[in-house]
């Protein structure tokens, strides 16, 4: 057993190269309780020399937590001792300091494994007792010439806004990588356990497997829930993994009640099939029905600038073979194939005192996450990496993000831009301006890039009719009094267009303009005498084409979107704000109730003016890809239309309907053209896609102004 001690260690014989420190980090004995609960959720930080090397998991709501993790490191002296700090883990608000002790490893014996028992002591109160840590130790000495390694980090997990994410180094690099797709149909639950006084409950499931989670729809008022949802993971391990279900009752203004878990071994399934679960749940009552699929898969990589696929030319051409139009019915799923050179930043902003950063770059495709190395203590870094990725929807977002590295913080933001792959210019090396967090101005800084696109247009245009990925890292949804009032503009505006639209109809009826009624008059007797149910799609393709060739002509029909930058960029200090405020109060503990409420008509909001936005855009030729497809499938339904009688089509429709659920009782069911609709930017999200125009002589006051604080 051993405290912080300041004995003199024992003489050592002349010390090899570096050493490996493995450390298994079992369990913490009485910690200090730091919530109003009564208890803390306490995780461990591993220090050596003043860098991170090490951070646990968080037990919840534990004063005495077993954690059973392990960890190999790599040092250079035994003179630097293990720095190892406790704390509290706090959603939104600071970290609270549990405990800290040294382990001097100079007092360690070589190649045996030593239990350790850490007496946590704060430096400010060396009174108090803040409990203990037990540990497993054993110190290996590394022979042979290793001061070129890098130290083993691999788990140097920093916090980030939502979720924890690797730092990119020659030693680890593997660990990104993913070797396969796990794809979980969240079908039904039978004979839940009821949890609310009216003897039912409102279930929803969570999925974790490694970092990765999330969170089903929940079902208000049943037992025998149908959700008939899909989610991928991405499989790290190739021996596979554990996929931890739990199932809670959700509860609006208080904590959701927990209703069971239960786990599946992927080592135990085989991959390329589908396998049907019924899964009893533990710690409560009920079944859950999955389908769980494993395919193996090499879609993403990492290499330096010399070595990429798309410049040698019979990979190439192998590429281009592989998504041609002659196999676009051959795996369905993989609709392309993405390249991202990562050259280098410029004028980047200066994130620590010295008046330097340490810039490293974050490129994301979807559920896709890669990161380059760490350029320290300079603004203008170079990386020269190659980043491939496989596309599996063409109109997925490439975002890539700059990051400072900090030692013991969270990472700071530096700058993004968001690049939608349908607006890539293949081949073509070009400067991104970078943006704010939220994608609505410019910050300090040029990033440098180029990218290919490969992919097959008939794999994406019917990729572009089933339900998009779910991103399963995504920030919690706030009230923010801007958003909300942003998002009713956007939706009076569509109203007011509608209103408008009727007011245009009524006054022809009203006559306030003969000319203009006696040619409604007209055309509307010549419309309903000739009527056919043909011409509805063909009215739809009317204005694609008259905008497609004021867009051809030099006309550009489509809205300004200025107002809506300005107005984006005016809330990004109303935003800063609303954290800082939110920080101030907490949790808003008593207003649990009505945030709920205030977030879910926040994204009501949202979402009808997305949609109202997103049909304008279809016509506008905002994706002309998109309108190209509208065009192919208003076509085809004319086609059919004009040939086939409605009642055939009305007939054909509603047995199908009829008969989905008895052909395939696991369907998930889908709306074509609400899947349609969600590839189609918004207006929002066509403000935060536009390229920034590159001033080469900005203003100090206005880059000032631009700078996040």
């Amino acid at each position: 057993t051993m405290g912080p001690s300041n004995a003199e260690p024992p003489p050592q014989p002349p010390s090899p190269a570096m050493y490996q420190l493995d450390i298994v980090l079992k369990k913490g004995n009485n910690l200090a309780i730091r919530d109003r609960t009564g208890t803390s959720d306490p995780y461990v930080k591993f220090k050596i020399a003043g860098k991170e090397v090490f951070r646990s998991k968080t037990i919840h709501k534990n004063l005495n937590p077993v954690w059973d993790e392990r960890v190999s490191l790599l040092v250079e002296t035994l003179r630097d001792p293990l720095y190892v700090k406790v704390f509290d883990y706090d959603f939104g608000l600071q970290d609270d300091f549990m405990g800290s002790a040294y382990l001097h490893l100079e007092s360690l014996e070589h190649q045996r494994t030593l239990d350790v028992t850490l007496d946590l002591k704060d430096p400010q109160y060396p009174e108090h007792n803040l409990g203990s840590l037990d540990l497993a130790a054993t110190l290996s000495p590394k022979e042979g010439e290793m001061r070129d390694a890098t130290m083993l980090l691999r788990r140097n997990w920093k916090r980030s806004s939502k979720y924890q994410s690797m730092r990119l180094s020659d030693v680890h690099r593997k660990a990104q990588l993913w070797r396969g797709i796990v794809s979980i149909s969240l079908i039904e639950g039978r004979s839940l356990q009821p949890m609310d006084n009216n003897g039912l409950s409102d279930p929803y499931v969570k999925f974790k497997l490694g970092h990765q989670k999330y969170k089903s729809k929940t079902i208000p008022k049943t037992l025998n829930p149908q959700w008939r949802e899909q989610f991928d993971f991405h499989l790290y391990d190739e021996q596979g993994g554990f996929v931890d279900i739990t199932v809670w009752d959700r509860d609006a203004g208080k904590k959701d009640d927990f209703m069971g878990r239960c786990s599946i071994d992927l080592s135990l399934l085989s991959k390329e099939h589908t396998h049907k679960l019924d899964l009893p749940l533990e710690e409560g009552e009920g079944v859950l029905v999955l389908l769980v699929t494993l395919t193996a898969s090499a879609a993403v990589s990492i290499s330096d600038l010399s070595i990429n696929m798309l410049d040698d030319p019979h990979e190439r051409h192998q590429i281009m073979q592989r998504y041609s139009m002659w196999r676009s019915f051959h795996n369905l799923k993989d609709v392309g194939v993405v390249q991202v050179k990562v050259i280098r930043a410029e004028g980047l902003m200066a994130a620590d005192v010295t008046g330097k950063s340490d810039p490293y770059c974050v490129v994301e495709l979807s559920n896709d996450r890669l990161q380059t190395h760490t350029v320290y203590k300079n603004l203008n870094p170079e990386w020269n990496k190659v980043f491939t990725f496989n596309v599996k929807d063409i109109h997925s977002v490439l975002e890539v993000t700059v990051y400072d590295e900090d030692r013991d913080r969270s990472a700071d933001f530096l700058g993004k831009v968001a690049i939608p792959l349908l607006n890539i210019q293949n081949g073509e090396r070009k400067a991104y301006a970078l943006k704010s967090k939220e994608l609505t101005g410019p910050t300090k800084g040029v990033i440098f890039l180029e990218i290919d696109v490969i992919f097959n247009a008939v794999k994406a245009g019917l990729r572009t009719l089933i339900p998009i990925e779910q991103k399963y890292i995504e920030e919690e949804p706030k009230v923010s009094k801007q958003l909300l009032l942003r998002n009713f503009n956007r939706v009076r505006r569509c109203i007011m267009f509608l209103i408008n639209t009727g007011c245009y109809i009524n006054s022809c009826f009203e006559w306030d303009s003969p000319q203009r009624s006696i040619c409604a008059f007209v055309f509307f007797v010549i419309v309903v005498w000739n009527f056919e149910l043909y011409m509805i799609p063909l009215a739809l393709l009317l204005p694609l084409a008259w905008n497609y060739i004021l867009i051809a002509s030099g006309k550009d029909t489509r809205q300004d979107v200025q107002a809506m930058e300005d107005l984006l960029e005016d809330e990004d200090e109303d935003f800063d704000k609303d954290d800082k405020d939110s920080e101030r109060k907490g949790f808003m503990n008593k207003l649990y109730a009505i945030q709920d409420v205030c977030i879910s008509v926040q994204n009501a909001l949202d979402e009808v003016a997305s949609y109202g936005e997103r049909i304008k855009n279809t016509f506008n030729w905002t994706v002309p890809f998109l309108s190209w497809l509208a065009i192919v499938a208003l076509g085809v339904a004319t086609t059919i239309i004009y040939f086939i009688p409605l009642r055939y089509i009305v007939l054909a429709w509603g047995v199908n309907k009829f008969t989905k659920k008895l052909r395939d009782p696991y369907t998930i069911d889908n709306n074509e053209l609400l899947d349609f609709l969600s590839r189609v930017p918004s207006d929002v999200q066509v403000v935060q896609y536009r390229e920034l125009k590159l001033d080469p002589n900005p203003s100090p006051n206005k880059r000032k102004k631009n700078n996040p604080g």
